[in-house]
């Protein structure tokens, strides 16, 4: 995968600057061209109570989010205009009431950047990283609030345990890997997950050292990626995500919801 062109969901939040920074970081590396949005659903209340709500309530709701976003999209040009790359961004007021979807929009681009779930009231300006990594079909670069980082990772952490997503985020992430000076295969488990020879054999044919490491699962699966993360120094997590249908994740959460809630480092995400 070639990353040329690269989607960052950005609604102005002070969590969502870091996904916007470390994008900035993705382009400059790669060359590439860098687009900025912005979702624009309807507001919870005005869903909730559709068809309740007054007209002029309505319409004083609609002009906050207008000026939310243009507001929005100044911070996005002035973040941009001082990195240097106003010649290589645009920004774009996806508005999903009207029918446009993010995740297909999303299905343009090599790569999406985000960051977290935003619990500031404004649901209907931000992107769900869940929702884009499940529907939108392409890699999703999950990054935390507060991460700081002059560049790219040079060591990545693969999270293998052989099934089709953790596959599929390794085929997405093998130019981003063959970057890196280092990459570790984590496996956790007692016993070593069959056809790894090869795997690791494959990236070598990549150009790519990798080292594998395995870890006997005494804590959760989430808590060993997180804890060999920074035991070996890893500044990218990859993994595959959601293996399980997105009713049993809601009703019982997952090893993808736990590592992007607690992780201090990027996830690059596939499903």
């Amino acid at each position: 995968m070639s990353v040329k062109n690269i989607l960052v969901a950005y609604s102005g939040e002070y969590m969502h600057s870091s996904a916007l920074r470390h994008a900035i970081n993705i382009t400059r590396y790669h060359d590439g061209h860098l687009t900025g949005v912005v979702r624009h659903g309807m507001p919870k209340i005005q869903k909730r109570f559709a068809g309740q709500v007054p007209q002029d309530i309505v319409e004083m709701l609609e002009q906050a989010d207008a000026d939310r976003i243009t507001e929005i999209r100044s911070l996005f040009d002035a973040i941009v205009a001082k990195s240097g790359l106003s010649e290589r961004a645009d920004f774009v007021d996806l508005e999903t009431s009207a029918g446009h979807s993010l995740t297909a929009y999303a299905r343009h681009f090599d790569l999406i950047v985000t960051g977290a779930h935003t619990e500031t009231g404004e649901e209907h300006l931000a992107a769900d990283p869940d929702t884009l990594t499940l529907y939108s079909g392409r890699p999703v670069l999950a990054v935390p609030p507060d991460y700081k980082a002059e560049g790219v990772a040079d060591h990545a952490l693969i999270a293998w345990d052989g099934k089709r997503c953790a596959a599929r985020a390794l085929g997405d992430a093998m130019d981003i890997l063959e970057d890196k000076a280092r990459v570790t295969v984590l496996e956790v488990g007692k016993d070593t997950v069959p056809g790894t020879d090869t795997l690791l054999r494959n990236l070598e044919r990549h150009g790519i050292d990798a080292q594998l490491v395995n870890k006997p699962r005494h804590r959760s699966i989430a808590q060993t990626v997180l804890e060999t993360t920074g035991e070996v120094g890893a500044r990218l997590i990859v993994m595959g995500a959601y293996e399980h249908s997105r009713f049993q994740h809601n009703l019982i959460g997952g090893v993808t919801t736990d590592v992007m809630a607690k992780s201090t480092v990027p996830v690059f995400l596939s499903h």
